[in-house]
Formats: C-alpha cells, sequence, structure tokens
C-alpha cells in the first residue's frame, strides 16, 4: 500500500505526512520534530507518518533498519507530548529490498495534547505549544481552539461515563426483576475509548462463541493459580457455547433455569463487555440468604471474575480488532436494597473462607475503575485484574 501510494504521488495531507529521514535527535533550542508531529494528528484526526519516503516527489528511497531505535522514539513522545498517548503504533514494514518506519497515530480522545521543549533563547525555560494538522502542514492552535479542543474532550469523557453507567444501571435493573433472591452481585463493564460505529461490523454466533471460549482458556493462563471457577465456566458449556441475540449484542444469561451461580455475559457489536455475577450463593447447593442476613461477598470469587471480565474484554478487543484503550469498570452491588455485604477471605490460600474480625461490611462499594491498551499482552491482562481485586477488596478492609 505504502508502494502504491508513493507510485501514484499520493500528495500529504491531514493524515499523511511523508518524511525521507528518520527521526533525529533535537537540536538544541528545537522542538522534538516527531513529538510535534505525533501531536498534530492526534489532535487532528490521526493519521499515518511514514519514514522512508521523499515528501516533495514521493519517491520510496526506504531507511536502514539498523538505525531505527523505536524505544528511544518512544521515550521521546512520552517526554515531550502530554498527556500520554497509549494507543500510538510505530512498526516497520519491509518488502526485502526497502524498509519503511510507520508511526499510527491515532485521533486521540484525550485531546489537546501539549508538546513541551525548551525555548530557543533560553535553554532553562520550559515551553509549550498546542500543535495541530492544517491539510499538509503542522500549524498551532490560537487560545480558542485550545478552550474549545478542552470542551470537546469533557465532553467526550462525560459521555463515557455516562454509557458505563447505563450499562451498570440496565444490568441492575435486569438483575433485580429476575435474581431469586438477596444476593450481592460482581457487576463489570468494559467499553472502547472509540467505540466501533454502528453498523460497522455485526458478530456471527458462532464468533461470539469462539470469543468466550477463547476468553476461558485465557482467563486460566491470566491467574496460573487455584481459583473457583469462574463465569465463563460456571454458566455451563451449554449457556456459555450457545449465545441469544439481545440488541446489537450476544447474551449469555442462566437467570431463567435452576441451577448453578446466576451470571450474564453481554458481547455488544461496538467492543463492550458486560458482566454479571451472583456472589453471595448459588442454586442448588446452597441456601440463600436471610431477609435481614449480611451478603456474602467471596474474595475469590471475586478474584475470578475479575479474571474473566478482563479475558473477555482482551478477546473481543481482539476480535474486533479495537485499536483503542479499553475503559474498564467494576463494582459490587446489593440490587434489591441496601445490604451489608461481608467479605470472605482465607490466609491459607484454598483453605476455608471467612469473615475476618477486622473486616468492614460495607452497605456501598465504590466503582474500580481500569484501563488496557490495544492488543494487551499476558502481563497487562495480569495487572489489570489484579488492580481491579485489589480496588475492590480493599473497600472491605482486606
Amino acid at each position: 500500500m505504502v508502494r502504491q501510494a508513493a507510485a501514484d504521488h499520493l500528495e500529504e495531507s491531514d493524515d499523511l505526512d511523508w518524511k525521507e529521514m528518520l527521526p533525529q535527535q533535537p537540536r538544541d533550542g528545537r522542538w522534538n520534530e516527531l513529538a510535534k508531529d505525533v501531536a498534530a494528528m492526534a489532535n487532528t484526526r490521526g493519521g499515518l507518518l511514514i519514514f522512508g519516503v521523499q515528501d516533495q516527489t514521493t519517491t520510496l528511497v526506504g531507511i536502514d533498519p539498523q538505525e531505527i531505535n523505536k524505544q528511544q522514539y518512544h521515550q521521546w513522545i512520552r517526554n515531550h507530548v502530554q498527556p500520554y498517548l497509549p494507543d500510538l503504533d510505530i512498526f516497520e514494514l519491509s518488502d526485502g529490498e526497502k524498509t519503511v518506519l510507520v508511526v499510527d497515530v491515532p485521533a486521540s480522545e484525550m485531546a489537546p495534547h501539549f508538546v513541551y521543549g525548551t525555548a530557543g533563547r533560553d535553554k532553562e525555560q520550559q515551553a509549550a505549544v498546542v500543535p495541530y494538522r492544517d491539510n499538509d502542514h503542522t500549524a498551532w492552535m490560537a487560545e480558542h481552539q485550545i478552550e474549545r479542543a478542552y470542551r470537546d474532550r469533557f465532553a467526550r469523557v462525560g459521555l463515557a461515563e455516562e454509557e458505563l453507567q447505563r450499562h451498570i444501571d440496565f444490568t441492575t435493573k435486569t438483575i433485580t426483576a429476575q435474581a431469586t433472591a438477596p444476593s450481592a452481585w460482581f457487576i463489570a463493564v468494559s467499553r472502547p475509548q472509540r467505540p466501533l460505529p454502528r453498523g460497522a461490523y455485526t458478530m456471527s454466533r458462532d464468533e461470539a462463541r469462539e470469543t468466550l471460549d477463547a476468553a476461558k482458556m485465557r482467563a486460566r493462563l491470566l491467574h496460573g493459580s487455584a481459583l473457583p471457577p469462574g463465569p465463563l465456566v460456571g454458566m455451563g458449556d451449554d449457556t456459555r457455547l450457545n449465545p441469544r441475540p439481545g440488541l446489537r449484542r450476544w447474551v449469555c444469561s442462566n437467570l431463567e433455569r435452576q441451577h448453578n451461580r446466576e451470571i450474564i455475559t453481554e458481547l455488544h457489536y461496538d467492543g463492550t463487555v458486560v458482566m454479571a455475577v451472583n456472589l453471595s450463593w448459588m442454586r442448588g447447593r446452597e441456601a440463600p440468604p436471610g431477609p435481614e442476613d449480611d451478603l456474602p461477598v467471596s474474595e475469590r470469587l471475586v478474584m475470578a471474575c475479575c479474571y474473566d471480565f478482563v479475558a473477555s474484554a482482551q478477546e473481543l478487543q481482539r476480535k474486533l480488532r479495537v485499536d483503542s484503550t479499553q475503559h474498564l469498570t467494576a463494582t459490587i452491588i446489593s440490587p434489591d436494597r441496601p445490604r451489608a455485604l461481608a467479605p470472605l477471605t482465607s490466609y491459607w490460600g484454598d483453605g476455608q473462607e471467612s469473615v475476618p474480625a477486622h473486616a468492614r461490611r460495607p452497605h456501598y462499594i465504590e466503582h474500580a475503575h481500569a484501563g488496557l491498551s490495544p492488543t494487551s499482552a499476558d502481563e497487562e491482562g495480569r495487572s489489570t485484574a489484579d488492580e481491579l481485586i485489589t480496588d475492590l477488596m480493599n473497600q472491605f478492609g482486606l
């Protein structure tokens, strides 16, 4: 594609910038050009910086792959661009004869991004500007443009938070209407920073089934320890492997059944994942709490839920090729009315769980938040799940 674009003399635009030479170390008093160009595209609508093509003639000259230092390029961007750009991708392309370096810059939901550097006449003085792409060149935002960019950012952030809460509220209503007895519930929602647009993709039942099965396997790799069966196992193969259609989503729910733990898992076409799990008791095996009893919350089960939830978010992210950060929110609720939540834990690994004397029994749990970068590796998935677990269970004094 790069070779064809160069041969067709594709002109530079606000989302394409040809560069003949690799990024260079900035001289004293000058901006870091790579950081400036990356911030400019992130502040506009995203785009590609391609190194190895002359900008005037669009001649594909290539670059020396031995001179590429992606670690240094990422370091420059981290040091000079604020806020941080987590979704940036830098990679090489080669046809065996010539190599180009591609910097793929997504349109940022956190725009405006400032570029920091030293002022030309005073090396000790830090200066900051906000670049943007104006057709084929970079310009600087005026004050009123920066103000508008901040208003747009706050509106996007507010809308994203509203969408997450909307999913939590709807799931809570579903549980309240269908749950068979008082119980504490784990509810979690993962939503891409840039969800797939409506109509862009319709996931088939087979794809949903494959995604959930892959998530079950990934969850085992993530926790790597003896945990009770999580929701992806607990709902049973007959439910997990036979998702039912919902509103632009696939739904696995066993609320209508009379056995196993009550579980809901939803895979949305836009990349959203919803998971809800009854933490307090299992139908057919345990007696539900009484009308005035505290609602038990097993720490081991919360851990299993967090790992299954993160694994589901990762697998759907991969399946849909979502290229933006995932925002994850998890909480524990008592859907029928505020009830004391009693944490169960064990100091002996897989020993019997009980409520510690020092534990708090809150009636409300604050939402725990985390993020997942695109195509996140196992280590990031593991640390994200651990972060959610810690933030939830610390509220019990554990």
